[in-house]
């Protein structure tokens, strides 16, 4: 009596399957490569860092921009100073006619300035020729953030000042 064909070739098919998944169950897959957002790349933090942002004398008689910048992964920048301000010479008289306003702005709040469009700002001080400044910045993540410290001579009127600052950012 002939066997069929097929029970013959079952058992070579039967361990040829075996091998088969044996083979690939020992071969690990590698894992989906997912791509990380912009704010989950690691970069070097400026924590426990300090720069100077002014350290100046200087005339004003309208008003004067220093534009600074926030590097990028700064949690919790401060900016701090003082400036005190004097009427025509530095030392001079200080007292109200020496009175400037003093204005922090990011980016956006600064193009809006110059555009002559309505802004808030993040820190200001009216009509003053003595102050110190405590501010707590925003965080910058994964991008710097330009900043700007503006002096404006107070109701831009007035004799020609002179303004002594000092600032400084900490991250």
């Amino acid at each position: 009596m002939n066997r069929p064909v097929r029970i013959r070739y079952l058992p070579v098919a039967l361990i040829t399957l075996l091998i088969f998944f044996i083979a690939t169950a020992c071969q690990k897959q590698k894992a989906p490569v997912e791509e990380a957002a912009p704010v989950e790349h690691a970069a070097p933090s400026p924590a426990g860092t300090s720069e100077t942002v002014l350290h100046k004398t200087f005339t004003l008689k309208s008003s004067a921009t220093f534009p600074f910048e926030i590097p990028a992964h700064a949690v919790t920048p401060h900016l701090h100073g003082i400036f005190e301000s004097f009427v025509r010479e530095i030392h001079g008289a200080s007292d109200d006619s020496a009175n400037v306003d003093f204005v922090i702005v990011n980016a956006d709040q600064y193009a809006d300035l110059e555009g002559n469009r309505p802004s808030e700002a993040l820190f200001s001080v009216e009509a003053s020729h003595n102050q110190s400044v405590n501010v707590d910045l925003p965080a910058s993540l994964d991008q710097p953030v330009r900043y700007y410290l503006i002096f404006r001579n107070a109701g831009g009127k007035g004799p020609g000042k002179v303004v002594e600052a000092d600032f400084h950012v900490d991250f």
